[in-house]
């Protein structure tokens, strides 16, 4: 539409956009279409679905379902990676500081750990690293063990996530799982966010966290739809009937965060595909938004993150699927 603007309304949209941060119920045209779109779509897939998508120049955000407490898999791995740098922030240890290898911490869903001998020690910056470049469940465990379970849910709270809980470790033997590891694309977003903008913990920190983020091994969701040459800093999560992603993207002219999360999928392919869409999508429109943003003449405004607020309806979409009635499937683990 934009094409047949007069340097005046150009002008006068420019002021618009450029005197406050972004009212709520406003969305630009490139992401007023991915709203749509990406609702159109959830609604065809027989799942339980939950996304957001933040760009991170602008403040703007749309999605769908971003609030739903869901299972989170291993992107519940974000939140323990931010709770071990509060620590390092601290002086509570160092990066070098060696955990030793207990019995009780092994987990065989994911990682090699699992196999090693009880006892063995590892530096915390191995453990980090194992636990997003290949989603290592036993070294997770270790880090819970660290910094304290209830130390890490705290802090989740005082960051200001509101859906963002681990009631126990990282244990895929059984369909507990699904309640003990929770949170939601809101809570994902605001963490990545915060990240990305080298705000959360301290820069040193975000650094730190979004290398680390860069160098998952797992780059089969988000990132297989985007161009080689666009960085994606970003973290998995998956079990038998779910798929999860959560990253920032560096997209040339209009980086953004964007979580997608899919439970009670018929197939793990269904959901894949659910999410190469989306990503497809996002990373189209967001550039679209970069392009629209210079027409304008807008400028990145200054803006506070809010997560979408609680509500009866979108807590727990999931929830009949894992109150008993289907089981885990022992031959598929999660990551």
């Amino acid at each position: 539409m934009l094409r047949w603007a007069t340097p005046g309304l150009l002008f006068a949209l420019a002021a618009i956009f450029t005197s406050s941060a972004p009212a709520r119920a406003y969305l630009p045209p490139p992401l007023a279409s991915l709203s749509h779109e990406v609702r159109r779509l959830a609604a065809r897939v027989p799942a339980a679905i939950g996304l957001e998508v933040f760009d991170l120049d602008t403040g703007y955000h749309t999605g769908f379902n971003a609030a739903a407490s869901m299972p989170a898999a291993s992107t519940i791995k974000l939140p323990v990676m931010v709770a071990v740098f509060e620590q390092l922030q601290a002086g509570r240890f160092g990066l070098r500081k060696h955990v030793t290898l207990l019995a009780s911490d092994k987990d065989w869903g994911s990682g090699d750990l699992c196999d090693e001998p009880v006892g063995t020690t590892y530096p915390v910056s191995e453990l980090l690293e194992k636990m997003i470049e290949i989603s290592d469940n036993t070294a997770t465990n270790m880090l819970i063990r660290l910094v304290g379970r209830q130390k890490i849910n705290h802090a989740m709270t005082a960051l200001g996530l509101q859906h963002t809980h681990l009631y126990g470790d990282v244990r895929t033997e059984g369909w507990s799982i699904r309640q003990t590891l929770r949170t939601s694309p809101a809570d994902l977003v605001h963490l990545l966010a915060l990240m990305a903008h080298r705000d959360l913990v301290d820069e040193w920190s975000s650094n730190e966290m979004i290398a680390i983020l860069e160098a998952d091994e797992y780059n089969t969701l988000l990132p297989e739809p985007l161009p080689d040459d666009v960085t994606v800093a970003h973290k998995t999560g998956s079990l038998f009937d779910t798929l999860n992603d959560a990253g920032i993207v560096y997209a040339s002219d209009a980086p953004y965060v964007i979580a997608v999360m899919t439970t009670a999928l018929p197939s793990q392919d269904l959901g894949r595909t659910f999410i190469h869409t989306v990503s497809r999508l996002a990373y189209a429109d967001e550039l679209r938004l970069g392009r629209w943003r210079e027409a304008v003449g807008m400028t990145a405004p200054a803006f506070v993150f809010e997560a979408p607020q609680k509500s009866g309806a979108d807590l727990s979409p999931d929830v009949p699927f894992w109150s008993g009635a289907a089981r885990v499937n022992p031959n598929n683990p999660g990551r």
